[in-house]
């Protein structure tokens, strides 16, 4: 309470009358601030949060680094975000795929149209260098490209279109597609498909942190456009460079709640920008009588590349797991005669 009669005692009679207003004013004004509360809704804080250290967090992710191959049936649709910045993302029709993956660095990913089975396009990494088959669209479009892993290419652009192919609308979503496939690179899935392990490589070193994040509540109950807190543990994998000087190689987020699951995983270059941001969801039982708990849905989103994949197993408890494939099975053969373009010259020949 404001003591009045001690702030007002010498003051004269006018000035007193105003210092007694103004005292009354503030003593009213603390009153609506701190005297009354209003309810308001926040995003509920998903709990129970389980512990972990960092030793535990580095099992969960080389228990799922133990798959050594596999070899499944799979959803996946592409999306370009070529023009993100203009707030628009081009998604391309969901196709069906059979791929195969084998450590260290292997894949072969056939595309095909959804129910007829007709390839649209065929791509392989043996670990070093890749090969693409775009084998739809007009002639013209369908191409055998041959590339390095771990090489920078500018994106390609596939030429012949006439001002006549650009009003007709078919032909230009054709060869849009024709080019989201042609830039879509094989060996951006094996790491996030296969994880690598960690915590056993000599130079590296390892640091974790609590993080909570808002997001949509993505629980089958939930509202529409309702919003939840969740907890996360942040690993970060760092290489040292210099003393003094490190590099951050890897970003693994585990969700907390109800348990430790990896959800996402993020990948960074040699100058700290990010590659690839893996996000992990629906974890099920693979393999003959559920050998390994893996997740059923992965989303790769390549923000240097502009754009990103959904990918989703189609029936878990058929993945065939961690058999023996040759090398030769990672190599893909030109056996259509397309015309070849090598990424290393940017040299079309027939």
């Amino acid at each position: 309470m404001v003591d009045l009669s001690l702030a007002t005692r010498s003051l004269p009679r006018p000035l007193t009358l105003a210092v007694l207003f103004a005292l009354l004013g503030l003593a009213t004004g603390c009153n609506s601030l701190f005297g009354t509360h209003k309810k308001v809704t926040v995003p509920q804080l998903l709990t129970p949060l389980e512990n972990a250290n960092k030793p535990q967090l580095i099992n969960e992710i080389n228990r799922l680094a133990t798959v050594q191959s596999l070899h499944a049936k799979i959803d996946i649709q592409f999306e370009d975000n070529s023009f993100a910045e203009a707030g628009i993302a081009e998604k391309y029709r969901q196709a069906d795929g059979t791929i195969t993956l084998q450590r260290p660095g292997k894949i072969y990913l056939i595309i095909q149209v959804p129910f007829i089975a007709k390839d649209i396009a065929q791509m392989t990494s043996d670990g070093t260098t890749f090969r693409v088959a775009v084998l739809q669209g007009d002639e013209k479009y369908r191409r055998f490209l041959k590339g390095t892993n771990s090489a920078v290419y500018d994106k390609l652009e596939l030429n012949g279109m006439s001002e006549q192919d650009k009003d007709d609308k078919r032909k230009m979503s054709e060869k849009e597609t024709v080019n989201a496939l042609s830039n879509l690179r094989p060996q951006h899935l094996t790491d996030a498909l296969l994880i690598s392990q960690a915590g056993n490589e000599a130079g590296v070193f390892y640091s974790q942190s609590e993080f909570f994040l808002e997001e949509a509540d993505s629980r089958q109950q939930a509202k529409k456009s309702s919003r939840i807190v969740r907890g996360y543990y942040l690993l970060e994998e760092h290489s040292q460079l210099n003393p003094g000087e490190a590099k951050l190689r890897r970003r693994f987020w585990f969700d907390r709640v109800g348990g430790i699951r990896l959800a996402r995983l993020q990948s960074f270059n040699e100058r700290g920008l990010l590659i690839t941001d893996v996000s992990y969801a629906d974890e099920k039982p693979f393999g003959e009588a559920g050998k390994s708990k893996l997740p059923a849905r992965i989303e790769i989103t390549r923000p240097q590349d502009q754009y990103k994949l959904n990918i989703t197993y189609q029936a878990p408890s058929s993945v065939e797991l961690d058999k023996d494939y040759r090398p030769e099975a990672f190599v893909l053969e030109n056996r259509w005669q397309l015309p070849e373009v090598d990424l290393d010259n940017r040299q079309t020949r027939k």
